[in-house]
């Protein structure tokens, strides 16, 4: 099994104006000259962490990470003003532009998957190859299994606490009553329903419970970006046309692309890697038998390093 890279610090930091209001925290770690690869993390909302920086060989790529608008340690926090599928996509082209770069490899799990496939079908001259984890073509049927009906006959005991903030005649349609008391003026009633929205996101992205995951969604700061931004997300559609990704996926054929999905994924079931694989016959399946939503499940990180390995072996 591999494991993760040692941990590494970024070389150097940027602060990139975009779109107003926003500015985007960027990083580089790693080897300078290397292999450019760009982290795109998911929620939307999540942000980036130091651990993310370590799916690479720090000798053979040059790694990029970024926060998207409105989490981690881009501002405004939690700003839901011209945040949209389209804008980050845009945002990852000033990013590339910044930096110099000519092509990039594309990494991102979870809605870091749906915002690299929408940059890839947008941008293909632009990117060297895909490797995605978790996969999310962020379609209504996907969010209903996890935010009204679906995920909740698995996890009956933490559904209770996520549908707890909602008063029982609202319950037909939690995204719509979530969105509303997280886009509303009640601060009480915000945090309330930030910290039930991301715990359930936290108690279902591993296979075993992870107490420090939990921890780390339902910490307040990063609770209120992910829970606002993702609501303000899917209750758009993602901002994307119906089956938007699939039915373009023909643009995808020339880009050699990993999948990396765990069997008993219950926030992201393996259904929609499987139709993206069947629409991508350019990219690899690779399902994880004892894993599931997380990036940093031992599985995973194995499969993930292994792929990053590879991809720099072929890129040279």
């Amino acid at each position: 099994m591999r494991d993760l890279y040692p941990k590494i610090q970024p070389y150097v930091t940027h602060t990139l104006a975009v779109e107003a209001p926003h500015r985007l925290h960027v990083e580089e770690c790693g080897n300078p000259r290397g292999i450019p690869v760009v982290f795109v993390h998911g929620g939307p909302g999540a942000g980036t962490s130091p651990a993310q920086r370590s799916f690479f060989d720090p000798e053979r790529y040059r790694i990029v990470l970024f926060d998207q608008r409105g989490c981690g340690k881009s501002a405004p926090h939690a700003s839901l003003e011209n945040n949209t599928t389209q804008a980050l996509v845009a945002d990852m082209e000033r990013i590339r532009e910044h930096l110099g770069i000519e092509q990039w490899l594309l990494f991102g799990g979870s809605w870091g998957s749906t915002l690299s496939l929408v940059y890839a079908q947008t941008h293909p001259e632009r990117c060297l190859g895909l490797i995605l984890r978790g996969i999310f073509l962020c379609r209504p049927e996907e969010i209903r299994w996890f935010y009204q009906e679906g995920a909740n006959r698995v996890f009956p005991d933490y559904w209770q606490d996520f549908i707890q903030p909602i008063p029982e005649a609202e319950r037909g349609d939690l995204l719509t009553a979530y969105h509303r008391r997280l886009t509303g003026d009640d601060e009480v009633a915000r945090m309330a329903a930030a910290k039930a929205w991301a715990t359930w996101e936290g108690r279902t992205s591993t296979l075993h419970p992870s107490k420090p995951l939990v921890n780390h969604f339902a910490e307040p700061y990063n609770a209120l970006a992910l829970a606002r931004i993702e609501s303000h997300y899917f209750h758009h559609d993602c901002f994307l046309e119906p089956n938007q990704i699939l039915r373009h996926a023909e643009r995808l054929k020339d880009l050699p692309g990993t999948l990396v999905q765990g069997r008993y994924d219950l926030v992201c079931p393996m259904q929609s890697a499987w139709e993206l694989s069947q629409a991508w016959p350019e990219a690899q399946l690779q399902i994880v038998p004892d894993a599931g939503h997380s990036a940093f499940e031992p599985g995973i990180i194995d499969a993930l390093v292994r792929a990053t390995d590879d991809f720099a072996q072929r890129l040279g």
